[in-house]
C-alpha cells in the first residue's frame, strides 16, 4: 500500500483535496495530511491521518498533492500543484494564476484555458510535466454527493434558490456592497438563499449575513460549497472563482463588478440593479446559454466526476518516468525551497 500525503495551507482547499483522498482510498492507499497556517486545526474526515512535519518527512510518501501555491521540497516523492481555484483574473499572469515557483514536478491543469499556458512556459521551463486531468474539487458536482445538495435544498420548499459568494479581496469583494439588496431579497421569500464568504473576510462581515439566516436563507461553511453550488439554480458574486466553479455546471452567474466580465456573466455595478439582474439569470437567453457553455468547455470540459483518478493516473506516469524527461529546478525554485525550509523551522537535510 502506497502513501500519500495532502498539503493545504488554507481551509478552502480542504474541498480540493477531499476527492482526491476519497480517490485514493478507494484505490487502496495510505493518505495523510498536513494542514499549516490558515488550514492549521482543520481536519479531512477519517481515515486520513493528521501529521505535523516530522510525520510528514518520515512518511516519506510516495507523492505529494498540494492545493496551494507552495510546497515543502524537502518531503520525499513528486510535489504536484492541483491549484487552489480558477484564473479569474485578479492579477496579471506574470504574478497570478501562471506563475512559476519552481517547487513542482507536475502540474495537474483544469482545461484548455489553463493547459496551453502551462505547456508553453513548461517548454521555457522544462523542470516541470504538465497534464490536463480537471480539477479534484469538482468531482462532486458531477456526481452523487451523498444527500448533501439535496439537504440544502430541501428547506427552500421548491423555491428557486440563489447562491451568494465572495472574494476576500476588500477592493473586488461584493459583500459590502450587496449585504441591503440581498437581505431585502431574503425578505421578500419567493427565492431561497445560500450565502457564503470567504474564509478571509473580515469577522465583521460574516456577523452581518449569518444574521440574514431563517426560514428565506442559510449560511454555509466553506467546506459545503460544493453542494451549495450543485444545490442553487444561480449564483450572485462577483471575482471570487466560485464563479467558474458555478459555470461549469452551465448555470447562471449575476457578478458585481466583475474584473473581468465576460459574455457568460450579467455583471452590473449598482446594487439596486439585483433584482433586475436575478430575473435575467432565472430566465436566460438562448446567446447567454450559449456563452455558458462555451466558457465552461474552455476552463473544465470534464463532467464526469473523475478529476482525482486523472490525476493520480498523471501522477504514476510522472513516477514511472512516461512523462518525459525534465531538468533540475531552477535558481529561483531553491531559493524559494529554502525559504519555505525558514518558515517552516526545519533545517536537516536529505
Amino acid at each position: 500500500m502506497a502513501e500519500y500525503l495532502l498539503f493545504a495551507t488554507e481551509r478552502y482547499a480542504l474541498p480540493i483535496l477531499q476527492p482526491l483522498a476519497d480517490a485514493l482510498q478507494a484505490s487502496g492507499h495510505g493518505v495523510s495530511a498536513w494542514l499549516v497556517d490558515g488550514a492549521a486545526g482543520a481536519r479531512l474526515p477519517a481515515p486520513v491521518r493528521s501529521v505535523g512535519l516530522r510525520e510528514a518527512v518520515a512518511l516519506k510518501p510516495r507523492a505529494v498533492f498540494s492545493a496551494a501555491n507552495w510546497v515543502p521540497t524537502f518531503l520525499s516523492g513528486p510535489k504536484v500543484q492541483l491549484f487552489h481555484g480558477f484564473n479569474v483574473e485578479k492579477r496579471d499572469d506574470a504574478r497570478g494564476h501562471f506563475r512559476v515557483r519552481g517547487l513542482f514536478d507536475l502540474y495537474c491543469t483544469q482545461g484548455p484555458a489553463t493547459t496551453a499556458p502551462f505547456r508553453a512556459l513548461a517548454a521555457r521551463h522544462p523542470h516541470f510535466a504538465v497534464v490536463e486531468t480537471g480539477w479534484p474539487k469538482l468531482d462532486p458536482l458531477f456526481r452523487d454527493d451523498d444527500g448533501a445538495s439535496a439537504a440544502l435544498r430541501t428547506p427552500a420548499n421548491d423555491r428557486p434558490i440563489v447562491l451568494f459568494a465572495s472574494t476576500f479581496t476588500e477592493r473586488l469583494s461584493a459583500a459590502p456592497h450587496l449585504f441591503d439588496a440581498i437581505a431585502a431579497e431574503i425578505a421578500r421569500g419567493d427565492r431561497y438563499w445560500l450565502l457564503t464568504l470567504h474564509p478571509k473576510c473580515a469577522p465583521g462581515l460574516f456577523d452581518r449575513y449569518r444574521s440574514l439566516v431563517g426560514p428565506n436563507a442559510a449560511f454555509v461553511e466553506t467546506e459545503q460549497l460544493m453542494a451549495a453550488q450543485r444545490a442553487a439554480d444561480v449564483l450572485v458574486a462577483d471575482t471570487t472563482s466560485v464563479v467558474s466553479e458555478f459555470v461549469v455546471q452551465h448555470k447562471p452567474v449575476v457578478t458585481f463588478r466583475n474584473r473581468a466580465p465576460k459574455p457568460h456573466m450579467l455583471d452590473f455595478d449598482d446594487s439596486s440593479q439585483l433584482p433586475a439582474m436575478l430575473a435575467q439569470a432565472f430566465a436566460p437567453s438562448a446567446a447567454l446559454r450559449d456563452a455558458l457553455a462555451e466558457y465552461a468547455d474552455k476552463i473544465h470540459p470534464y463532467r464526469d466526476g473523475r478529476a482525482s483518478e486523472r490525476v493520480i493516473a498523471a501522477t504514476d506516469d510522472l513516477i514511472a518516468g512516461r512523462l518525459g524527461k525534465r531538468t533540475g529546478k531552477p535558481l529561483s525554485g531553491r531559493l524559494r525551497a529554502l525559504q519555505v525550509r525558514a518558515k517552516l523551522g526545519y533545517w536537516t537535510m536529505g
